[in-house]
Formats: C-alpha cells, sequence, structure tokens
C-alpha cells in the first residue's frame, strides 16, 4: 500500500470511529501537581495561573480569552534535550529547532502498574524490560516508550501524586540501565506517567536521574505526568506528543494523543 492510500485509510477509519484518540494529557489549571523541588538546591516551577482578558465584556465585547502564567514543565509536558546540562550544545535541541518527523511515532506501553501499586518505588529494570519485549515484541528505532504505573488516578490530590516524605519523593521511574538499553535500541523517547521522567529517588542512581542525564545526552526526548495508558495496548497505537514552538524552549506543556485501533 503506497503513503497516499494509507493516508486515506487512515482518514476513513477516524472518520468512521475505527480508530480512538485517547487524550493522553492531564488537565492543565491552578491545581495541577508540581515538581517541589528543596529551596536550598533550586527554583520551583511557578504556581499556574490563569487571567481573564475578557468575556463579552468591555475589555472585549465579541470574544472571550485569558492570558496564562506557567512554566515550561508543567502538567503534561516534554522534556527537549536542552531542558538538562547533556544535552545543551544540540542547534536541534530546542522547542522550535527539534525535528517535528520524530514526534508522530509507534508507542510501546510497559505495564507494570501492578507492581507500582504495590511499591511507588518501583525500578523497571532490564530483566523486567526483556519479559515485556517476550511477550509483546522487539522495542524498535524511531518509536516511543513509556511506563504505565497508572499513576495518573492520583493526579487529583497533587500531596499522592508527588508522594514525598522527608527522604523526598517516592514515584516509580526506570534504572539507568534501562535507559541506556533503549537509547542503543534507538528510541525516539521516554515517558512517564509521574511528574517527571525519572524515578523519585533518582537523584541517588548512577548517574544522577538517568532519564534525563543520558536520553537528553543523546538527543532524546521526555514526556512526564502522561495520562489515560490504561487505554492503550502494548503495542500497536500511534503517539503524538508535539511540544509548543517555543524559541528557545527547554519544553512545553502538551497535548499528548494516541491513535488507537478498535477491537
Amino acid at each position: 500500500m503506497n503513503a497516499d492510500a494509507v493516508l486515506e485509510n487512515l482518514g476513513a477509519m477516524l472518520l468512521a470511529g475505527g480508530i480512538e484518540v485517547v487524550d493522553c494529557s492531564g488537565t492543565l489549571g491552578p491545581d495541577t501537581p508540581l515538581l517541589k523541588l528543596p529551596p536550598d538546591f533550586a527554583r520551583d516551577t511557578p504556581a499556574i495561573e490563569i487571567h481573564r482578558i475578557s468575556e463579552y465584556d468591555k475589555d472585549g465585547p465579541f470574544w472571550a480569552w485569558n492570558w496564562l502564567k506557567l512554566g515550561e514543565h508543567s502538567g503534561t509536558h516534554f522534556d527537549a534535550p536542552h531542558h538538562w546540562i547533556t544535552g545543551k550544545d544540540y542547534a536541534d535541541g530546542y522547542t522550535d529547532t527539534l525535528p517535528v518527523q520524530k514526534l508522530v511515532a509507534p508507542v510501546n506501553v510497559l505495564d507494570f502498574s501492578a507492581e507500582c501499586a504495590v511499591n511507588p518505588d518501583f525500578l523497571l529494570t532490564i530483566d523486567d524490560l526483556k519479559v515485556w519485549e517476550g511477550r509483546h515484541g522487539a522495542i524498535n528505532a524511531g518509536e516511543w516508550v513509556v511506563l504505565r504505573s497508572d499513576w495518573d488516578k492520583r493526579a487529583d490530590n497533587a500531596e499522592a501524586f508527588l508522594n514525598a516524605n522527608e527522604t523526598g519523593p517516592h514515584t516509580p521511574g526506570p534504572t539507568a540501565e534501562v535507559i541506556a538499553y533503549l537509547i542503543d535500541k534507538g528510541i525516539v523517547g521516554w515517558g512517564n506517567q509521574c511528574i517527571g521522567t525519572d524515578a523519585g529517588q533518582a537523584g541517588g542512581m548512577t548517574p544522577p536521574y538517568p532519564a534525563h542525564n543520558l536520553l537528553h545526552a543523546a538527543n532524546r526526548y521526555g514526556l512526564a505526568s502522561l495520562a489515560n495508558l490504561d487505554k492503550l495496548p502494548p503495542k500497536g497505537a500511534i503517539l503524538i506528543a508535539a511540544p509548543l514552538k517555543i524559541v528557545n524552549g527547554t519544553g512545553s506543556p502538551i497535548r499528548a494523543l494516541a491513535l488507537v485501533p478498535k477491537g
């Protein structure tokens, strides 16, 4: 089947309801959970603010619109390589310079939600990943890989979503070995359902924060605070994860969408 026929068939299936568009983003607003950093270490992301400019009134009689105050890495968001020091030298590592061809790709959904429900500090290992590939097929170059933890079910409660205590945040994520393995596979990027792409305790790993450190060193992308991954199959869906085209942007909130065949 040639490319024209593929796109024509895709359009027909979308119109006929043969393909479901799944929203993989959480809502973005003042109550959206945001990353909390130690005040002696770094500044936090500012609280999200939504301000009305007009709503069919004296400030705009026929239209409604708002202005926003938010950080690039708020809510369901995209991490560009320039977000991390290891990716700072890539000319195409900003949201306005990256190649958009890479942003629409098949997605591998690694379901370890049962393990994460028992252990919030669950770390995905190489053995876990290879067992998954044995069941569902190999992860291929140019594809997205995301960890399904069902952590998005906590998003209505910021305290439960961040899950932090005196020892820091406790949320699931990958080991450094997993990220290195996936980079060698040629993936386009890695995604998590938690506040960031790394596990909560990743600061103590070698290297620290391996998803950030290794992904962006390899000019790959990260996705955080994803939602509704329970509606996606292990393989067979297409993920569209496009950041805003912010000048010299290090990331952006996104409306991540997955195309999922019905039946």
